[in-house]
């Protein structure tokens, strides 16, 4: 006696509709660093919420700024998290901010005392 049934299983996963498919996809694009191209990807609410409490923490303390800017860079440069401190002081101050800025209006974040 066969026991194979004609019975359709369903997949528990289901199809994401509307504004719900784009949760957790993220949105990158190219810039300019130093003499190359750099992917960049837009950070979450909550990345950029993390960041601007800290930010406010901080406060003219340059050690916690550029903890900071060492957060935004990790977060949002494509290999950025596989740095390491040592490899963060390699590079010139002034590459580090342009990116880093590059990335928080990427995220929809305007500096400091500028509207968008």
């Amino acid at each position: 006696m066969n026991s194979t049934s004609k019975i359709k299983i369903h997949s528990s996963k289901v199809n994401k509709m509307g504004l719900e498919a784009f949760v957790n996809k993220p949105q990158t694009k190219n810039v300019n660093f130093m003499d190359g191209k750099l992917s960049i990807k837009k950070l979450t609410v909550a990345e950029v919420m993390e960041i601007q409490e800290k930010a406010k923490d901080a406060g003219e303390n340059e050690a916690a700024n550029f903890d900071i800017l060492k957060q935004v860079i990790s977060l949002g440069a494509e290999g950025g998290e596989n740095l390491s401190d040592e490899d963060f002081d390699n590079f010139a101050i002034d590459d580090l901010n342009k990116l880093s800025q590059e990335i928080m209006k990427w995220s929809g974040v305007a500096p400091e005392g500028k509207s968008k």
